[in-house]
């Protein structure tokens, strides 16, 4: 549960300040300035190190802790692989250069869909290799393409999120089409055509169970950091074919509505799913990226002032619900409109999302519509600046603890030159992850032995660090102020082998290292030392 956690007392809290106050521990800084009291870490975390900073002026253009992420979406070979039955030397040369391109930009998170349509872009032994990698569904690529994928990822310090689509089945209803094994195949009673697809029953218990097996193989089999589920749950509205689940309800719905019924199963699979991934590994995150509307004010008065659809009423999925009982570590709404666009206004809709995370520590990340820069068919979206003032608008409200962009190929082509605004405008220093406190982990050991030979920092690797902040302050006057934003952070630096860390820098002032977990607890800082 990540709703109605302990807040601290202010009186603990100096305490903590008090204690921290010649540590160099960097904080969890807010994107407005100083931390309230009841934000601040509880006694004991590896953030309480830096709450001495909590006193600090902080800079809203420069945020410590910020989550930078692109969605790689290979349904359909959107963004990876470029097409199907391309060489596994070609599909990781392209998958590198769009890693490398979102590292430029310091992205640090990838959203990446494994599990298209009931397939696996992994060696699984519960569902086939999905066709979007060879052209046929079940054929073996002759290769496991997801530690190279998360490998690849960490290389760059970049958090990986497997990506799966809970309830699509198929994108063909011709079942027969399917290896003899496909769970579609096995068991079609799972299964309800619609509109030219395959779909998973959310109504049966059996396929709940199914989907939480899938993804609970991944987080125990894989090194992934994270679990991702998008906005398709019942199917969206599309030529008004009714969704044939009523022998289902009539077994199943207990006397509920049909709705209340459907948004039900949605609930339990998001609860179910949430259970598995942390009793599986306690540090992977778990998260949603909902339709940008929830319900609209006209028939609830607790909605927002738009519209447009509904996610609640269409496609039975409750954001809200997900959010009040915690089953959710985080929700990423995808907020596909411009500012000022009358149905779904972003002036609107952000400010209402950050309203239903604001006190329940499920944090807030924004889906931005990188993908409809340029577009003609709405005036705002030809703008070039449109994108990174939706960001601009963000700093006004804390709970937004980061942005998602769709999709990865956009960041390479930059439409409009958009993504060079948004960079120069908001991430011209690197950031670190959010910090999710109920997840575990804990700061490794400060950094030891740090020092600066000519054109080189280098220090011992600390037992246990993922990764180093590395800060350079050009005064030289480094106290715990100095390090409570991003404006003299220089470097995020993923742990190498060997017996020295090491990174190249530039520029005089005085320069410290700190050690962060998978999940960026962080150390107090060593500053380094001069030969």
């Amino acid at each position: 549960m990540r709703t109605g956690r302990p807040l601290l007392a202010a009186a603990a809290l100096s305490v903590l300040t008090l204690g921290a106050a010649h540590a160099f521990g960097p904080q969890d800084a807010g994107a407005s300035g100083p931390r309230k009291a009841q934000d601040a870490p509880a006694a004991g975390t590896a953030a309480a190190v830096g709450t001495a900073a909590a006193q600090c002026r902080t800079d809203a253009r420069h945020p410590k802790r910020q989550l930078r992420g692109i969605w790689i979406a290979t349904v359909n070979n959107i963004d990876w692989p470029a097409r199907t039955g391309q060489s596994a030397a070609r599909q990781k040369a392209d998958y590198v250069k769009l890693l490398d391109a979102a590292a430029e930009r310091r992205i640090n998170a990838v959203f990446v869909q494994v599990r298209p349509a009931s397939d696996a872009f992994y060696k699984s032994s519960l569902e086939p290799w999905s066709k979007f990698l060879t052209g046929t569904v079940g054929k073996d690529p002759g290769w496991d393409p997801l530690p190279f994928l998360i490998d690849e990822a960490h290389k760059r310090g970049m958090e990986f999120h497997a990506w799966f689509n809970p309830y699509r089945a198929a994108y063909d209803d011709d079942v027969r089409a399917l290896p003899a094994t496909h769970p579609a195949r096995v068991h079609p009673e799972w299964v309800v055509k619609h509109e030219g697809r395959l779909y998973y029953n959310p109504g049966l218990p059996a396929v709940r169970d199914h989907v939480t097996a899938v993804i609970k193989d991944v987080v125990r089999r894989y090194d992934v950091d994270g679990v991702h589920f998008d906005d398709y749950f019942y199917p969206y509205p599309g030529r008004g074919t009714r969704f044939k689940d009523g022998a289902a309800h009539a077994r199943y719905g207990g006397g509920a509505t049909l709705a209340d019924w459907r948004r039900s199963n949605v609930d339990k699979l998001v609860a179910q799913v949430d259970r598995a991934v942390h009793a599986t590994k306690k540090h992977v995150k778990f998260g949603i990226s909902p339709f940008g509307i929830w319900r609209n004010k006209s028939v609830d008065p607790a909605g927002s002032a738009t519209s447009g659809m509904s996610a609640y009423d269409a496609i039975y999925a409750d954001a809200r619900h997900w959010i009040r009982e915690g089953t959710v570590d985080y929700v990423m709404p995808q907020l596909y409109w411009p500012r000022g666009f009358r149905v779904a206004d972003y002036d609107v809709l952000m400010p209402w999302w950050a309203k239903q995370v604001e006190g329940t520590g499920v944090h807030l990340y924004i889906g931005q519509a990188l993908y409809r820069v340029g577009a003609t068919d709405t005036p705002a979206w030809r703008k070039p600046g449109e994108l990174s003032s939706h960001l601009t608008r963000n700093r006004r409200h804390p709970q937004v603890r980061g942005d998602v962009y769709f999709s990865a190929k956009q960041i390479a082509t930059n439409p409009l030159g958009a993504m060079d605004r948004v960079e120069k405008a908001h991430y011209s220093r690197p950031a670190l992850m959010p910090l999710m406190e109920e997840l575990g982990g804990a700061a490794p050991a400060r950094p030891a032995d740090v020092r600066i030979q000519g054109a080189t920092l280098t220090w011992k690797p600390s037992s246990g660090a993922r990764a180093y902040a590395v800060y350079r302050v050009a005064s030289g006057a480094a106290d715990a102020c100095a390090l409570a934003d991003a404006r003299n952070l220089v470097a995020v630096v993923p742990a190498s082998s060997g017996a020295r860390q090491k990174l190249s820098v530039s520029g005089g002032g005085t320069y410290l290292v700190s050690a962060l977990d998978r999940l960026h607890n962080e150390s107090a800082a060593t500053p380094a030392v001069l030969p």
